[in-house]
């Protein structure tokens, strides 16, 4: 019997509006669209390691002072992923890989961010029955977590965190994610070492 611990990838907001390869893109992170491309790759060859995979998304409606005329980029931000916009939708490198491992996995979308800012996946909720992500997580029997995506410094880093604090053994694909601020996103992930968590690679830089 296979006494290893159920794991699940969590793929974080791999949206249009966070990939600088994407038209419009009002929040475009640098190399966000590359590591939304490696991310995809790395879904074809590899989510067979995993029991669950889980999509986490901004899901604006009004998130208040999240948006601003005048952003400061650290707390306040131009509008970005607007629900049922072209720019909350998944990149399409990953809206690909998707298609081509559909079934092999269960697979659940958490949105964030409706009526306020929301980093952490954890803050967010199953789009079908309004579970948290800790639900989820608990429902499926995971204890492990395989953490990626988009951005390092900010929501990559948040999620982390909470699911370290939420109990998880939680390992960080740094070169599957794309930071804002370089030096930022390599302290965040030093950080998340310190607090317990296993961090590989640093953030995707081409």
């Amino acid at each position: 019997m296979d006494s290893s611990p159920r794991r699940c990838l969590v793929v974080v907001d791999v949206q249009r509006d966070f990939c600088d390869d994407q038209p419009g893109a009002s929040l475009g992170v640098p190399f966000g669209g590359e590591v939304a491309g490696l991310i995809g790759d790395y879904l074809t060859t590899s989510i067979d390691q995993y029991d669950l995979l889980v999509l986490t998304g901004d899901w604006h409606v009004d998130p208040g002072e999240h948006f601003s005329d005048a952003p400061d980029y650290r707390d306040s931000w131009p509008p970005h992923c607007v629900a049922g916009t072209s720019g909350s939708e998944w990149h399409p490198r990953l809206d690909s890989a998707l298609d081509e491992i559909a079934g092999r996995v269960p697979t659940v979308v958490i949105r964030k961010g409706l009526l306020e800012a929301a980093y952490s996946g954890f803050e967010g909720s199953n789009h079908h029955d309004g579970k948290s992500l800790d639900d989820v997580l608990r429902a499926a029997g995971i204890e492990s977590l395989d953490i990626v995506g988009i951005a390092t410094d900010y929501c990559v880093a948040a999620t982390a965190a909470d699911a370290l604090g939420n109990g998880y053994t939680t390992r960080v694909l740094g070169g599957l994610t794309a930071a804002v601020d370089d030096a930022r996103g390599e302290e965040s992930l030093a950080a998340l070492a310190a607090q317990g968590a296993t961090v590989e690679g640093t953030p995707h830089r081409g």
